[in-house]
């Protein structure tokens, strides 16, 4: 019989399972295929946005958007469309429910335990085709999944390291390699890293500024020490690294950014007789900001805009 058996929904960043529907089937498949899901949870920030795993009996369909990944298990012989378009359903659904925040900040396992009814609901109508009331939108999804079809994961990309899965670095059409890599997308921007952003790029304006002057000064009077403007290109050439650590992910992000904050600190230091405590704490204030909102701002791993 063609059905979607169970559903849940997953943080992509760490697997953290923010809801499930209550599964009853405690056959061997059944518990083989938990086995995979949990398996893929702990690598989804490496895998494109839609896949599908099958596993003999069942298939493994997922998709993930803005962090969130929501996955579902149905029987082989499940029409494809169905399961994106219900896939589709409870991601709808989710973000109309739960603001990015509580996910985001959630650290307790199905603490939005209470989806579970939605997807019990959902799950009842995709089981039921004949009152399935979503035909209308099949057409579409049905040209997006020929367009864009779901990257096949095989079960021998699956195997095991100390009782926990590991995936192997696959290709996916389009995209080259997956991996952990600086391919990676960074959470949405929060206001605080807004804030932090702009007042790096005005420090690093105001280091510019009185860069110029220095070189001004240094030509009208010889007895000056170019030193100084070193140290506020230097001082301006971290700052807007520091914008670039915040808007891009890259390898050894976090470490870049406090090595970042420790050059603009020398330079604030050197730059002790030109600028008075306010300026300093000022630049020191605006460093160390930045670079917390950048360590705040973990990898997302997949494109936002998923919106089939």
């Amino acid at each position: 019989m063609s059905m979607i058996l169970s559903a849940s929904v997953v943080r992509v960043r760490d697997g953290l399972p923010l809801s499930a529907s209550t599964d009853y089937d405690q056959s061997t498949g059944m518990q083989e295929c938990r086995k995979y899901f949990k398996m893929l949870s702990k690598k989804l920030s490496q895998l494109p946005d839609r896949c599908t795993l099958k596993t003999g009996q069942y298939n493994i369909n997922f998709i993930s958007s803005l962090g969130v990944s929501y996955m579902m298990l149905c029987t082989e012989n499940y029409p494809s469309v169905l399961a994106f378009c219900f896939l589709d359903e409870l991601q709808k659904e989710f973000i109309t429910t739960y603001n990015m925040m509580k996910t985001n900040t959630a650290v307790r396992p199905y603490c939005f335990i209470e989806f579970d009814n939605f997807i019990q609901r959902t799950k009842q109508r995709y089981n039921s085709t004949r009152s399935l009331s979503t035909k209308m939108n099949l057409a579409d999804m049905q040209t997006e999944i020929k367009l864009r079809p779901p990257y096949q994961i095989s079960v021998s990309e699956l195997g095991s390291a100390n009782g926990f899965a590991h995936l192997s670095v696959v290709e996916y059409k389009g995209t080259g390699k997956i991996s952990a890599a600086p391919h990676q997308r960074l959470e949405p921007v929060t206001l605080p890293g807004i804030v932090s952003f702009v007042l790096s790029l005005l420090c690093g304006a105001l280091n510019l500024i009185r860069g110029f002057h220095a070189i001004e000064s240094l030509l009208q009077n010889e007895g000056e020490d170019f030193s100084y403007v070193i140290a506020f290109f230097l001082g301006t050439a971290a700052c807007l690294y520091q914008c670039y650590l915040f808007v891009y992910y890259t390898g050894w992000r976090n470490a870049k950014s406090f090595l970042t904050f420790g050059l603009i600190c020398l330079c604030n230091m050197y730059l002790y007789e030109l600028r008075n405590l306010w300026q300093l704490f000022f630049h020191v204030t605006v460093g160390a900001f930045s670079t917390l909102q950048i360590r705040l701002r973990q990898p997302q791993g997949k494109s936002p805009d998923y919106n089939v």
